[in-house]
C-alpha cells in the first residue's frame, strides 16, 4: 500500500506503508509529488502512476510517477474574470464514478472530465458573501494598519470541504469556511443549508462524507476553534442535508472534529480524527472509543481507508502518517462480543517472504520507520484477567485502610505462596490442518483488544536459556524454519492457578507465499520436511554439546575434590585427568580449531561438527530456494559421524564418570555438581 499526502513546508509526497526491507521504511522509499506546502492528494484508481497533488492555495499538479514529470492544472480565470478565492487547504478529489473526473473548490466549484486539462465552473459563489471586516475581533473593529492584519491569512468565503456520493453520481456536497453546506443533485443547481442544530452560526465546515451505502445519508463535522470553542460538532443527515442530528455521542467535550470516515463494509462503523486523537464508533455514533495504541495525543487531520488490506492511514498535524494495519476486527465490536470471556477475530491471510537485508553506515540523515510485524497478525479480545493472590490481598487491604480498620498481617507461609504463584498468562497454540502442533506463543494476560504476531515459523529447538537463572513462562520462544504454506489454526488458552483453560477454540487462517522469487523451491513440502529433520538433528547436536560442556565442568570439580580428599588414592587423579582430556577432545570435534581472527584463515583441518551444522541451519536463513547439494552432504556426513561421538560421551558420563564419582564418595570427598552425597553416620 502506498500513502500519499502533504506536509506543511515540506512538499506533497508518497511512499509505501511497508517494505520487504528488514530495516523498515527508509528515506529513499519516499518521493516528492509536488513542492511547497503539501495538501490534498488523489491517486487515479485505475492508473497509480497518475497522482494529483497540491501546494498551498490550490496550486495543484498532475504528477507522472513513472517519469517524474508534473504539469500545473489549477483552474484559472477567463478573460475579464476576477481571480478566485483559494483556501490554504483546497479540496481536490477524483470522482468515484470516473477516474478522469476531478473536482476542486475555491469560492466556486470546478469540474474536469479530462484529468485537469480543462475545467468547468459548476456553481456560482458558494459562500455567504460576507466581508469579515464587518466583524469585531477581540470586541473591536480594527484598522487596516493593525499589526499583521490579514497577513499570511487565507481570504474569506470559500469552499474547504467537498465530497461526491459514491452511490449517486453528481450528488455533490461542499462546505465553506463561513459555515454553509451547499448541495447539488445534478452538478448544476445548488441548495444552501445555513443552520445546523447545536452548531454556532458561521462555524467552519471541517469535513463532509457522503455515505457509501445510502445516497440519502451524509456526515459533516465543524471546527469552531477560532472562537475558542473546542466542542466536537459532528452531524448526520438522512435526507440529503435537509435535516441534521448530532452523532457526537460521548466524544470528549474538548476535542474538535477535523475529519470523518465510514467503513466500506459496516455502515455503522465510523471513524473521526479530532484535535486530541483518533476515535471509532461501532454503532453509528452513539458510542465512541479512542484508539490509543501507538498513536500519540495529537491532531488527526485526515483519514483514508485502504479497501484491499483494510488498513487505516491517518494524517496528523505533526507532519506524520500513522498506519493501523488490518482494522477489520473493529467490525465485530459489539456489546455481545464484549460479554464473551475471550474472542479471536478472523485472521487475515498471511504472506510468507524473506526480508531484504538492511543497510548500515548511512549517517545521521538515514531515517527508518518500522514495518508492520512480519507474520500472521492474531487479534484477540480478553474480557478480564484473573487476579493473583497478592492482588486479591492488596485490594482487601486497600478497602480496610480506607475504612480505617485493622489490616491482618499475612504469615510467612502465605507470603511464600504469593511469591511462588505464576502469574496468569495466555497461550496461543498454532496447529496445522492435520492437527499437528506447530508453535506455542505465550503472552502476558491483559484485558481488552490486543494483537500478537506469529512469525510463520515452527518451534525452535535450540537449547533453553534462562534470565537470571529463573523460570519465566512469558519468555519468548525461539523460532525454527518457515512452515509450509497452507491452512493453519490458532486457539487461545489461559493459565491460572496451575490450570490451563481453553478460552477460544481453533480459528483457521491461510498462509501463502509472496510470489517474488526467481528460483523458488520446486517442492516446498520436501524443503520443509528436510528442514524438520535438520531441526531435530540440530536439537540433539546442540544439546549434546551443552551436555559435554557441563560434563567438562563436572570433571573439573571432581578433580578438585580428589585433591582435597586426604584418603583419595593418586590414581583417581590420573583417571579424572584422562576423562577430562577425552571430553575436551570431543568438544574440539564440535568446535574445531579456534581462529585467531577469521575462520577462513585456519590452515586446512578436519571440518568441525558445528561447521557442518551451520551449513544446514543458515543456508536457508535468507532463502526459499530448493535444498542444496552442500546441505544434503552436510546432513549425511553428520548422520554418519555424530552418533559415535554421542555414544562415547554417554559412556564417559553414565559409566566412567559415574564410577569415579562413586569411588570418591566412598573416600568422603566434598560435594561436586551432579552427585548426591550419601549419609553414613551411625546413631
Amino acid at each position: 500500500m502506498f500513502v500519499f499526502g502533504g506536509t506543511q513546508d515540506n512538499n506533497s509526497m508518497g511512499g509505501p506503508s511497508r517494505t520487504l526491507n528488514s530495516d523498515g521504511i527508509i528515506n529513499d522509499d519516499w518521493f516528492i509529488t509536488n513542492g511547497g506546502d503539501g495538501f490534498w492528494t488523489a491517486v487515479d484508481p485505475e492508473n497509480p502512476n497518475i497522482v494529483y497533488a497540491e501546494a498551498q492555495y490550490g496550486n495543484m499538479v498532475r504528477y507522472d510517477k513513472k517519469s517524474g514529470e508534473s504539469i500545473d492544472i489549477r483552474p484559472e480565470p477567463g478573460k475579464g474574470e476576477l481571480t478566485y478565492k483559494w483556501n490554504w487547504n483546497t479540496p481536490l478529489i477524483i470522482s468515484p464514478h470516473s477516474n478522469t473526473r476531478l473536482y476542486c473548490v475555491a469560492n466556486k466549484v470546478f469540474r474536469s472530465d479530462d484529468r485537469g486539462d480543462n475545467w468547468t465552473e459548476i456553481s456560482g459563489d458558494i459562500s455567504r458573501g460576507l466581508d469579515r471586516n464587518t466583524w469585531k475581533v477581540m470586541g473591536k473593529y480594527w484598522s487596516i494598519d493593525a499589526v499583521v492584519k490579514d497577513v499570511s491569512t487565507s481570504l474569506f468565503g470559500m469552499g474547504v470541504a467537498f465530497d461526491e456520493s459514491p452511490i449517486k453520481e453528481d450528488l455533490l456536497y461542499v462546505g465553506t469556511d463561513d459555515g454553509l453546506i451547499q448541495i447539488s443533485k445534478d452538478a448544476k443547481t445548488w441548495r444552501k443549508v445555513e443552520k445546523f442544530p447545536g452548531v454556532p452560526e458561521f462555524t467552519y465546515v471541517s469535513d463532509l462524507r457522503a455515505s457509501k451505502f445510502d445516497e440519502n445519508i451524509v456526515y459533516a463535522s465543524f471546527d469552531n476553534r477560532k472562537r475558542d470553542d473546542f466542542k466536537p460538532y459532528l452531524l448526520m443527515s438522512t435526507d440529503k442535508g435537509k435535516s441534521w442530528k448530532s452523532i457526537a455521542g460521548d466524544l470528549p467535550d474538548s476535542g474538535t472534529v477535523h475529519t470523518i470516515e465510514q467503513d466500506f463494509i459496516d455502515p455503522d462503523l465510523l471513524f473521526v480524527g479530532t484535535e486530541f486523537g483518533f476515535f471509532f464508533s461501532p454503532d453509528g455514533g452513539e458510542k465512541w472509543i479512542q484508539l490509543k495504541e501507538g498513536i500519540p495525543t495529537i491532531a488527526v487531520r485526515d483519514i483514508a481507508l485502504q479497501k484491499r488490506e483494510s488498513d487505516i492511514a491517518l494524517a496528523t498535524f505533526g507532519r506524520g502518517f500513522y498506519i493501523i494495519d488490518d482494522y477489520s476486527p473493529l467490525r465485530f465490536a459489539s456489546d455481545s462480543l464484549f460479554e464473551k470471556d475471550a474472542f479471536i477475530f478472523p485472521v487475515k491471510k498471511s504472506l510468507m517472504y524473506i526480508k531484504e537485508r538492511g543497510r548500515y553506515g548511512q549517517g545521521s540523515t538515514y531515517f527508518t520507520a518500522p514495518n508492520p510485524k512480519f507474520g500472521a497478525a492474531i487479534t484477540y479480545y480478553l474480557k478480564e484477567v484473573p487476579k493473583t493472590k497478592r492482588e486479591i490481598r492488596k485490594e482487601k487491604e486497600k478497602k480496610l485502610f480506607e475504612k480505617g480498620e485493622r489490616i491482618p498481617q499475612p504469615s510467612y507461609e502465605e507470603l511464600t505462596i504469593e511469591k511462588r504463584e505464576i502469574k496468569p498468562h495466555l497461550i496461543f497454540t498454532i496447529t496445522d490442518e492435520s492437527g499437528n502442533f506447530i508453535r506455542k506463543i505465550i503472552k502476558p494476560a491483559s484485558k481488552g483488544i490486543q494483537r500478537v504476531t506469529w512469525d510463520l515459523k515452527d518451534q525452535g529447538t535450540a537449547p533453553v536459556s534462562l534470565k537470571d537463572n529463573k523460570f519465566n513462562p512469558e519468555m519468548k520462544s525461539k523460532s525454527g524454519f518457515p512452515v509450509v504454506p497452507g491452512k493453519y489454526f490458532v486457539s487461545l488458552s489461559l493459565y491460572h492457578n496451575d490450570e490451563i483453560k481453553e478460552l477460544v477454540k481453533p480459528v483457521g487462517f491461510d498462509v501463502e507465499v509472496l510470489n517474488n522469487t526467481t528460483l523458488p523451491a520446486k517442492n516446498r513440502k520436501e524443503l520443509a520436511q528436510f528442514e524438520q529433520k535438520t531441526l531435530q538433528l540440530s536439537r540433539v547436536i546442540q544439546g549434546t554439546q551443552k551436555y559435554a560442556e557441563e560434563l567438562a565442568k563436572r570433571i573439573q570439580f571432581v578433580k578438585q575434590a580428589i585433591y582435597q580428599t586426604p584418603s583419595a588414592p593418586p590414581e583417581l587423579s590420573t583417571y579424572a585427568n584422562d576423562l577430562g582430556n577425552q571430553v575436551d577432545d570431543i568438544l574440539f570435534q564440535f568446535n574445531g580449531q579456534k581462529p585467531k581472527a577469521s575462520a577462513e584463515e585456519i590452515p586446512p583441518s578436519k571440518v568441525s561438527i558445528n561447521s557442518r551444522l551451520s551449513v544446514l541451519l543458515y543456508t536457508h536463513w535468507r532463502s526459499t530456494s530448493g535444498i542444496t547439494g552442500n546441505q544434503r552432504k552436510a546432513f549425511n556426513i553428520l548422520m554418519e559421524e555424530f552418533p559415535p561421538i554421542q555414544e562415547k560421551l554417554k559412556q564417559i558420563s553414565e559409566v566412567e564418570l559415574k564410577g569415579l564419582e562413586d569411588e570418591i564418595e566412598i573416600h568422603g570427598a566434598p560435594w561436586t555438581p551432579g552427585r548426591l552425597p550419601t549419609l553414613n553416620i551411625e546413631k
